[in-house]
């Protein structure tokens, strides 16, 4: 029989990618991957450390699978594992511990996945996380949409972040390998391929080559599929990238842009490379440019020095940009950050109160721009995964759109004519289903 192994991913789409990655090396030794609430004989976490609340779901996580199977050999890894593996070791079941450079080389690493009395650490030094570590979406993740790794690191100095500190500096895919990847991916069947990286925007800086020449080759590959970048700082989405999702139907019409402050003094404690006047002018632009478009926000409230009047200018400013949804953080002290340092820190409960404002803010945008759909035709993408009556996927420009199961319409393009929206999701009418469209098509 196989042994059995469940993966659990915390954090970024980035992870995603990595996740599939590695369950694609168990894969390939012969276990079966099962979901994490079954019993498994390996259990992987993958984690995130941008929050305090990613390091106790971390340890929470690790308590719920040992409780499936208390014999089970327990893998940390990820960014939580590469700051913190002395924290990650002293939780109790733990067997091993992976830094960012090992996760993709665990079996060399590790000789056999018994339990041990004691964990093993294996993280390499900061200076050292040199390895890009490619990873896309493979036969392990069962998504309708792939992942594609094609950056890693981060060369900016944001004061409340540590991602530059658990994956090193900025570093990219060559082109070659990337459209190598991309094109397996939408040869393999999938329809939406999500551009991913710790700051994708900057791909290529050290490498002589840019985005939007990576994008520019990728939008020729033949097929019927679209790109989706996952995120992109403002001050790197270029008017370039602006005009190829506007003339392409290739790309999709849709940008999620981390703003993180609508406070110019705020950003400036922040370390933020751009102001609110720029980053206002570029959403007109982006509205002027592609009317339709979705455009999503990372917030965080709470960094320290961020007063009531700093918030409010926040509330405004977002109340009056054209924008989908929000991605609202509240800030919490990380170590070796700078904003540890600065004064003016803000009671939990008052980070918990900004949080919620600007939460229905969010949820009112979201409900304003699926209202803006309302008679309109959308190209929607439906997931393969369904529950037992209904089926959902994502237009373009990133609406959520639910129909009554139809077989046919999972993993393809359909046109839908939006009648009706509820809470956070739209409904319409299918204009004809559409068949496959052979990969070799352009």
């Amino acid at each position: 029989m196989n042994k059995k192994v469940a993966l659990h991913t915390l954090g970024c789409k980035l992870n995603f990618s990595e996740t599939s990655t590695i369950g694609k090396q168990f894969l390939d030794r012969g276990f079966e991957i099962v979901d994490f609430k079954n019993r498994a004989d390996v259990y992987l976490i993958n984690t995130c450390t941008v929050t305090g609340n990613a390091d106790r779901e971390c340890r929470q996580i690790v308590r719920r699978a040992l409780r499936q199977n208390p014999t089970a050999h327990i893998i940390v890894t990820g960014c939580y594992a590469q700051l913190n593996p002395e924290e990650i070791a002293g939780i109790e079941g733990v067997d091993t511990v992976l830094g960012n450079n090992e996760k993709f080389k665990l079996f060399s690493i590790i000789k056999d996945f018994n339990k041990r009395d004691l964990s093993c650490t294996f993280v390499s030094p900061i200076n050292q996380l040199n390895d890009f570590g490619a990873a896309y979406s493979t036969d392990a993740d069962s998504r309708t949409r792939a992942y594609l790794k094609i950056q890693d690191g981060c060369d900016y100095k944001c004061t409340f972040c540590t991602i530059p500190l658990a994956r090193g500096n900025s570093r990219s895919m060559n082109p070659e390998d990337a459209l190598d990847k991309f094109n397996s991916l939408v040869n393999s069947g999938y329809k939406e391929i999500i551009l991913t990286g710790v700051n994708v925007g900057d791909y290529g800086k050290h490498i002589g080559k840019d985005l939007y020449s990576l994008l520019l080759k990728m939008v020729e590959v033949p097929g019927k599929f679209r790109i989706r970048i996952s995120s992109i700082e403002p001050n790197l989405l270029t008017d370039d990238i602006i005009a190829l999702t506007a003339d392409n139907e290739k790309m999709c019409r849709h940008f999620h842009i981390p703003l993180q402050s609508g406070c110019s003094e705020v950003l400036k404690f922040m370390q933020r490379r751009y102001t609110v006047s720029f980053y206002s002018s570029l959403i007109e632009k982006l509205k002027y440019k592609i009317p339709d478009i979705g455009i999503g926000v990372d917030v965080i409230v709470g960094t320290p020095g961020e007063t009531e009047i700093h918030f409010k200018e926040t509330q405004n400013f977002l109340n009056d940009l054209q924008i989908s949804y929000l991605h609202v953080f509240t800030y919490s002290e990380r170590p070796n950050t700078k904003a540890i340092e600065l004064n003016g820190s803000v009671d939990n409960w008052e980070r918990k109160r900004r949080n919620k404002i600007l939460r229905i803010l969010s949820d009112k945008k979201k409900h304003s721009f699926y209202n803006e759909m309302l008679g309109n035709e959308l190209e929607v993408l439906f997931e393969s995964e369904n529950s037992i009556n209904t089926i959902k996927g994502f237009s373009s420009n990133y609406v959520r759109v639910e129909n009554i199961y139809i077989p046919e319409l999972a993993n393809n393009f359909n046109t839908v004519k939006i009648l009706e929206v509820n809470s956070d999701i739209c409904k319409g009418e299918i204009m004809g289903i559409n068949k496959p469209v052979d990969l070799l098509e352009g």
